[in-house]
C-alpha cells in the first residue's frame, strides 16, 4: 500500500477517535485534522490519480458535514443559531 493511502487511513481513524472525545476537547484535534486533510487529499491524487482524489475528498466531506456546513452559513452572514 502506497503512503498516501496508508496516511490517509491513519487520518481516517484519528478523525473517528476524535469524533469519540467529548465536545469540548474536540476543537483542536478535529481543527488539526480539517487543516490537514486538502494536503493529504491532494497527495492522494497526486499518486493515484483525481478519481481516488474525488473519493477522499468525499470521505473529508461526509466526516466534517456539520462544521462545514456551519463555517459556510458564517461566511453567508447568515444569523448564528443557538440549540440547547
Amino acid at each position: 500500500m502506497s503512503t498516501a493511502l496508508v496516511l490517509g487511513c491513519v487520518w481516517v481513524l484519528a478523525a473517528t477517535l476524535v469524533a469519540m472525545l467529548p465536545m469540548r476537547r474536540q476543537l483542536l484535534p478535529g481543527l488539526a485534522l480539517l487543516l490537514a486533510a486538502p494536503v493529504l487529499v491532494a497527495f492522494i491524487g497526486w499518486q493515484h490519480g483525481w478519481g481516488w482524489a474525488g473519493l477522499a475528498l468525499a470521505g473529508v466531506l461526509s466526516m466534517f458535514r456539520k462544521p462545514l456546513a456551519h463555517v459556510w452559513l458564517r461566511l453567508r452572514g447568515a444569523p448564528e443559531e443557538r440549540v440547547e
